[in-house]
C-alpha cells in the first residue's frame, strides 16, 4: 500500500491512525517492562508471595470488559444510524469507566486495610509494583474517558456519521486497547503476584 495516495481526508485519516498505534506500541513496551521487573523482584526475599488482590479488583476487570462491549454496541448503533442508542451505549460506556477506576480505589482501600501501603514502613515492593503499574494504569484510562467525553459531544454537535466516524474510531481503539491492557494486568498480577 503506497501512504502518499489518496485524498487529503485519507491520509489524514492514516496518520491520525498511525500515531495512535504508535503510542499504544509504546505503552505496551513500558506495561512490559514494569511487569518484567516484577517477576525479577519476585525473586527477592523480602517479596510477598502469598498475596491475593482484592476482590475489587475482579469486579473492575468485569467492569471493564463489559464497557468494551458497550462501546462495540455504541460503534455498531453508529454505522445503523441509529444515533439515540449510540448516545445511550457511550453514555453507559462512560458509567462503566467511571465505575472502574471506582473500583480500583476501592481495591487500593482494600490493600491498605490488609496493612499494606504504597511507601513507608508498612509498604512492600511487592505492594509498591501492584500500586504502579494500577495507579499508571488508572491513568491512561482517564484519558479514555476525556477521548469519550470529547466523542459525546461530537457526537451531539452530529459530526460523526455512519461512513465519517474516524474520531469516534480512535478514541475505541484506545478504549479498548485499555481494556485488554488491564486484562493482560490483573492475569499477571493475580497468577504471577
Amino acid at each position: 500500500m503506497d501512504f502518499t495516495q489518496g485524498t487529503f481526508e485519507e491520509k489524514n485519516s492514516r496518520a491520525k491512525k498511525m500515531m495512535l498505534w504508535f503510542g499504544i506500541i509504546s505503552l505496551i513496551m513500558s506495561f512490559a517492562g514494569w511487569t518484567s521487573a516484577f517477576v525479577v523482584s519476585s525473586t527477592r526475599e523480602d517479596w510477598l508471595s502469598d498475596f491475593q488482590l482484592p476482590n475489587a479488583f475482579i469486579i473492575s476487570t468485569i467492569v471493564v470488559v463489559l464497557s468494551s462491549i458497550t462501546f462495540l454496541m455504541a460503534q455498531k448503533a453508529l454505522k445503523s444510524n441509529q444515533r439515540q442508542m449510540t448516545t445511550v451505549w457511550l453514555s453507559v460506556t462512560l458509567v462503566l469507566g467511571i465505575g472502574f477506576i471506582t473500583n480500583q480505589f476501592l481495591g487500593f482501600r482494600q490493600i491498605i486495610e490488609m496493612g499494606y501501603n504504597f511507601t513507608g514502613p508498612t509498604s512492600n515492593i511487592t505492594m509498591s509494583y501492584i500500586y504502579l503499574i494500577a495507579m499508571v494504569h488508572i491513568v491512561h484510562v482517564i484519558v479514555g474517558l476525556v477521548c469519550i467525553l470529547v466523542v459525546i459531544y461530537n457526537h451531539f454537535k452530529q459530526k460523526y456519521t455512519a461512513t465519517n466516524m474516524l474520531g469516534f474510531e480512535l478514541a475505541a481503539t484506545f478504549w479498548h486497547f485499555i481494556d485488554i491492557l488491564w486484562l493482560y494486568l490483573f492475569l499477571f498480577l493475580y497468577f504471577v503476584g
